[in-house]
């Protein structure tokens, strides 16, 4: 889920292959559920970008059968963009394209992949260039989170406003730096599946976890309700 610049709610719906948007006055608009007349997948997670365009990504866990249900539609598990009314297909080149973040200066947009097919289930952090027409180029693994243990998905990502990225992977949340260096991670009763910055200065994180809502303060926040919040 994502709030826009006019307080109003956009949310990807799993089980019903859309991302939709809560008016504020109760109706609800479809952004997208389908590309080039192909059902979507299963939209997993979104970012705004500040010129209000809409990034997702589709992977198949929302299907019964995942990659081999009769259901999907597209050969593809994409991120897209929602701009001006027009669903855009943005890459392909991810197998299991789950969390999504860009970077405060929104020169890169880094994308969570957690492909299932295999039997070591690649978990690796993908981080593409931004056009200047806000497409994507160069997309490259930005950190690999293959060595670690289990089955546990590569899962939700936010970045603070130094640059920082806090990804949801097994064993907790992970701080990488810009560079990619690792900077230590956050390890609490249950490992969180998402995140949101909140409170009034945007310096703590909110934490989701299969049966728990946590929260950690943090040194420099990261951007709410569409806003940088120094």
């Amino acid at each position: 889920m994502a709030i826009d610049a006019e307080g109003r709610l956009i949310v990807c719906q799993h089980g019903n292959r859309r991302v939709i948007r809560h008016e504020k006055k109760g109706p609800v608009t479809v952004l997208s559920d389908n590309f080039k007349g192909q059902k979507l997948n299963s939209p997993n997670d979104l970012v705004l970008k500040s010129d209000g365009a809409v990034y997702f990504t589709d992977p198949p866990y929302g299907l019964p059968k995942n990659y081999g249900d009769p259901q999907k539609e597209t050969p593809h598990q994409g991120v897209y963009r929602v701009k001006n009314g027009q669903t855009e297909l943005l890459a392909t080149d991810l197998g299991g394209p789950n969390g999504i973040a860009f970077s405060p200066d929104e020169k890169y947009l880094y994308v969570a992949n957690w492909d299932i097919r295999d039997i070591h289930h690649t978990k690796t952090l993908w981080r593409y260039e931004l056009t200047a027409d806000g497409k994507l180029a160069n997309g490259k693994v930005f950190f690999d989170f293959s060595f670690t243990d289990g089955d546990e998905a590569l899962d939700g990502v936010k970045v603070d406003n130094a640059g920082n990225v806090f990804v949801s992977a097994p064993g907790g949340v992970w701080v990488l730096s810009p560079e990619g260096k690792y900077l230590g991670r956050i390890a609490g009763p249950e490992r969180p599946a998402n995140m949101a910055w909140g409170d009034a200065d945007g310096k703590t994180l909110y934490l989701t976890a299969h049966t728990g809502l946590y929260k950690i303060r943090t040194l420099n926040g990261g951007k709410i309700a569409g806003q940088v919040v120094r």
